[in-house]
């Protein structure tokens, strides 16, 4: 933007230049025909108004399509700010889903776990009242032999 502004500068700067060093024949006058009437005035100044009307009519012009785009980027990036916040939000319930689902995975792996523990310690107390009633019958063989 600042090139840009320069190149305007300079193009004012050029233009008060020839305009200072060419001011009497801006300033001489002559017969204007607008095409239904004539009048008399200066050329020069004639065309330098006009070029002044139409360099403020294109800067005018460029504020406001400039502004436009302004509050379009400001719609968007409000737009866009709503859009992270329900991103961030969904993100989140979907974190605290994940945790209440490995919550219950976790439980129902120690109920798993209890209940396996639970018949293990059944089963090795069926074993180990079936190795001493083994070991009590050669006992009693032994006894009697």
């Amino acid at each position: 933007m600042r090139l840009r502004l320069l190149v305007v500068l300079g193009f004012v700067a050029l233009l008060t230049v020839f305009v200072v060093s060419n001011w009497s024949v801006f300033a001489a006058p002559s017969v204007l025909s607008l095409g239904l009437f004539s009048f008399e005035a200066p050329l020069g100044l004639a065309m330098l108004g006009l070029v002044v009307v139409i360099t403020l009519a294109f800067a005018v012009y460029m504020a406001i399509w400039q502004g436009k785009i302004l509050m379009q980027e400001r719609h968007q990036a409000k737009q866009l700010q709503t859009q992270r916040t329900l991103a961030d939000t969904a993100e989140a319930s979907r974190f605290v889903e994940l945790g209440k689902s490995l919550h219950t995975e976790f439980e129902q792996l120690s109920a798993r776990l209890h209940q396996a523990e639970t018949a293990l310690t059944q089963h090795m107390q069926d074993n180990t009242n079936s190795l001493a009633a083994m070991l009590g019958e050669i006992d009693d063989r032994k006894r009697r032999t």
